[in-house]
């Protein structure tokens, strides 16, 4: 049974929903059980509504499954407080997430061999350079190898969603480039606010571009 316009939009409305009341938990300190409620449950809901695609069955759909929930899981580390003498929740929750984009990698090179079209990758290699280049000198030294691997894998995947794309030109891949290039936008913007320097707004806009991201990868797989 092929998905129905009707349906995505309610799944739409609700992801929003839900992630506009993370925002504003985010931002208001009276309101931060909010965002610890709705934070995760924003991305679980981009995770039922994959799981409801019954008729996309495969690698693809379970990939990006897997995908989610690693991203839930690196939701709650992220938003986690530090603790002095606690564990770094800031490396659980990269970890999280590098799995994360491994999954989503794995979906997308389902759709097409990995390097199908080079251009993406050559494109996403200037941008990974160029956030690692303003990261680097500002990262503490034990920070530097895990940031460095996932940096390359979040550009990765964000190319072989872009390749993907420029080889299939349908609606799902269309979906997944631009849910790729969101997260590397987002991504970008987290970690040059946390190392480098403030940015403005910048709980807002990367939790904006970061669930724009979800969304659009979980809006692939019903459009396939």
């Amino acid at each position: 049974m092929a998905p129905s316009r009707s349906g995505e939009g309610r799944w739409m409305a609700a992801v929003t929903v839900v992630a506009l009341l993370a925002i504003a938990g985010a931002i208001a300190p009276d309101l931060r059980g909010l965002h610890y409620a709705c934070k995760p449950l924003a991305t679980l809901l981009v995770a039922a509504m994959v799981l409801r695609a019954s008729w996309c069955r495969g690698r693809y759909r379970s990939a990006v499954l897997v995908g989610l929930l690693l991203s839930t899981l690196g939701d709650v580390f992220l938003m986690l407080p530090p603790a002095p003498q606690g564990p770094d929740w800031f490396v659980f929750g990269l970890a999280s997430f590098l799995f994360a984009h491994v999954a989503y990698l794995v979906a997308f090179c389902s759709r097409a061999p990995l390097f199908a079209k080079r251009w993406p990758f050559a494109v996403y290699a200037v941008v990974a350079l160029g956030v690692s280049m303003v990261l680097w000198p500002h990262l503490p030294g034990e920070l530097r190898p895990p940031v460095a691997i996932y940096v390359l894998l979040l550009a990765a995947m964000a190319a072989q969603a872009a390749a993907v794309w420029a080889l299939l030109r349908d609606r799902g891949s269309a979906l997944a480039a631009l849910g790729g290039a969101f997260f590397v936008a987002s991504d970008a913007t987290l970690a040059i606010d946390r190392f480098v320097a403030p940015v403005p707004a910048a709980i807002v806009l990367v939790l904006v571009t970061y669930w724009i991201a979800q969304l659009l990868i979980g809006l692939s797989v019903r459009s396939r």
